[in-house]
């Protein structure tokens, strides 16, 4: 989006909120297509007085890489926020902008920062541990009074990305505890939105949008009267026209109650997504997703399609707890049923920092020497296995686009057709094949030249994290003062022996005795 200096007034401060995003395929790739998209920047956004600030907005996953010399040097404060291993990205940032204008303001926050606050205030003016609503702080702290917003909220009209689709928080955090989850790392308790502010994020989004994607961890919750009063709240603004179809993100007691179905399907609901992980009862026991053992995960797909509601899932291997051999009679259990869609993704269990599956992986001295933070993704493995490594990694390789099961999957799609035309409608229908596509094309959406870029590129990686190939951002885009060139190098979470650095050493013995007192 190229800048227009005639419509700034000279008295604004100039304010740049980036979501900063590393891609799977380790190359500066713009995933315009994926949905739903991080909106975090938006409701950023609206802590910023829009009389005395002009924002602008930067989606890293949408938009590819920031690496716009004028746009990186305008503003007066940079924002930054990204999930936890684009901690890289944001030192990238700092240094783009720092070099451009030392006296720019740094503010820093999200799951990346609070997972290594002390590492973080070697690097950026402001870390922000708290809540979205310590940015207004901030505001208050770096300006002075009067260029923070009043009343904080979203500020839809500059998410440049959301086209036909309108994202709504109504709740954060989750009231479950799983052990690879970031949010049980964080010890944060599930919190609810007061019906007025989400009333209020759903009206201020328009009429305009075809699809309303409500973005809380755990829509569902643990209380059901807010449930239901939400439930209530989207039928009546449906009849206004405000939400003509939706979806949400929920966990597995979601379906103990057969109402809750038919209740979303009469309000709109089009699409769940909900985080079965595994069918093995005994990996899903030994991570603490105990909500996923108590019924059927088959008969609970089957029963969401059959109300017409189409079932979005991913699909993790966890290769320090389980056998190839077994993961492939999952997939291939996968492929022979046709009750159920295909996921949306196959997974590598990621031991994300200061989660309780992180601190068992570094117990047991799991993790692979000179393992790089960007190295924590879900195609990269940092931790032994139980495996030769070398069959491992064939079959990490084969899960990206489930090489040599073409024919499996085409039958599957063709047996799903069939179950189901009658119960989902057509876009349902065409999201559920579109799966198979994404699966095994995974490169199919790109432009030739890019496609032929990624297949030589994929050659190079190892899918393992001592020997991983660096993202192409790690070279800068332009010069950089000399004094921000280790603003590039890769921050370690290992050193050579594959014990924690001592760069994380503070941040991740303090996270082990939060964790501990949060479990007390």
């Amino acid at each position: 989006m190229p800048l227009n200096p005639s419509t700034l007034t000279k008295a604004k401060k100039r304010i740049l909120i980036v979501n900063c995003y590393f891609d799977e395929t380790r190359l500066g790739i713009a995933r315009n297509t994926t949905v739903p998209q991080p909106i975090t920047a938006a409701y950023l956004a609206g802590a910023f007085s829009p009389n005395k600030c002009h924002v602008r907005l930067h989606n890293e996953m949408y938009s590819g890489p920031l690496e716009d010399e004028n746009l990186l040097a305008w503003p007066d404060m940079l924002v930054l926020t990204g999930l936890k291993h684009t901690f890289d990205r944001m030192l990238h940032l700092t240094a783009y902008a720092k070099t451009k204008n030392r006296k720019m303001i740094i503010v820093a926050g999200g799951t990346a920062i609070r997972a290594l606050p002390n590492l973080s205030k070697r690097f950026f003016d402001y870390v922000c541990l708290g809540d979205i609503e310590e940015l207004r702080e901030v505001i208050d702290d770096a300006f002075g009074l009067g260029y923070s917003a009043d009343e904080m909220r979203p500020r839809y009209d500059l998410a440049y990305w959301t086209h036909y689709f309108g994202y709504v928080e109504t709740s954060r955090y989750c009231n479950f505890k799983c052990a690879f989850c970031g949010l049980v790392g964080e010890g944060r308790n599930y919190k609810k939105y007061k019906l007025a502010n989400i009333r209020r994020q759903i009206v201020n989004i328009g009429k305009h949008k075809d699809l309303i994607v409500f973005i809380d961890n755990n829509f569902y919750g643990n209380d059901r009267q807010f449930f239901l009063d939400r439930i209530e709240l989207i039928k009546e603004l449906q009849e206004k026209g405000y939400i003509k179809r939706w979806s949400a993100s929920v966990t597995n007691d979601f379906f103990y109650n057969d109402d809750n179905l038919k209740l979303v399907k009469d309000a709109g609901c089009v699409s769940l997504f909900s985080g079965l992980e595994s069918f093995d009862l005994n990996w899903l026991r030994s991570v603490n997703k105990l909500q996923n053992t108590r019924i059927s995960q088959i008969e609970t797909i089957r029963k969401c399609l059959e109300h017409g509601i189409f079932f979005i899932y991913g699909y993790m291997f966890d290769f320090s707890r389980q056998y190839v051999a077994d993961m492939k009679r999952e997939v291939e259990f996968i492929l022979n049923t046709p009750q159920i869609p295909l996921p949306r993704y196959f997974s590598i269990t990621v031991p994300m920092l200061k989660t309780p599956y992180f601190y068992d992986c570094l117990d047991k001295n799991l993790f692979f020497p000179l393992t790089k933070l960007c190295d924590l993704e879900n195609t990269t493995l940092s931790i032994k296995s139980l495996d030769l490594i070398n069959r491992v990694m064939s079959f990490i390789t084969e899960i990206q686009t489930l090489r040599g099961q073409k024919r499996k999957i085409l039958h599957h799609c063709i047996q799903f057709y069939r179950r189901y035309k009658s119960t989902l409608p057509t876009i349902q229908m065409f999201i559920a094949l579109s799966n198979a596509t994404k699966i095994c094309y995974r490169f199919a959406q790109y432009k030739a030249p890019l496609v032929s870029t990624l297949r030589h590129h994929n050659r190079d990686r190892t899918h393992l994290s001592t020997t991983e190939i660096l993202d192409r951002v790690y070279k800068p885009a332009f010069r950089i003062d000399s004094c921000y060139r280790n603003y590039f190098k890769p921050i370690l979470v290992t050193d050579e022996l594959g014990h924690i650095t001592k760069d994380l050493e503070t941040d991740i013995l303090g996270g082990r005795e939060h964790l501990r007192e949060n479990a007390l």
